[in-house]
């Protein structure tokens, strides 16, 4: 854990190949029970259900912690991290035009959020 947010790591045949972690959303205290994730897989560890099991585990944590909302956010040309994030649950509720740049050129940035149910 990293300021009270945790950090998973996945490994294969004894090799790091991705991480998943959240953090807050925004500073001001009106977001504190929204947290946004990040997710990484080297191409090696994709396909393979631990992103999956990753994120059921962070969604979990999130849940336990008593988050709200876990937003996601990623390039709106990245079809597969979309799909994957509509597969647990999530909806898209924003787009951005051109507010990031990489390689070169501008991105644009698509926010989708997942509303977290206490267990009961």
């Amino acid at each position: 854990m990293k300021d009270g947010y945790p950090i998973l790591v996945a490994e294969l045949d004894a090799d790091v190949v991705g991480y998943a972690t959240f953090g807050r959303f925004r500073a001001k205290p009106g977001y504190d029970k929204t947290i946004e994730h990040s997710i990484y897989l080297t191409q090696k560890a994709q396909s393979k259900g631990l992103g999956t099991e990753m994120m059921r585990q962070l969604i979990d944590i999130a849940t336990d912690k008593g988050f709200h909302v876990m937003i996601a956010g990623m390039d709106s040309e990245n079809t597969g991290s979309y799909q994957f994030h509509e597969r647990l649950g999530f909806k898209e509720v924003a787009r951005f035009s051109e507010v990031g740049f990489k390689f070169g050129k501008w991105l644009n940035l698509v926010f989708m959020q997942l509303i977290l149910e206490p267990k009961r």
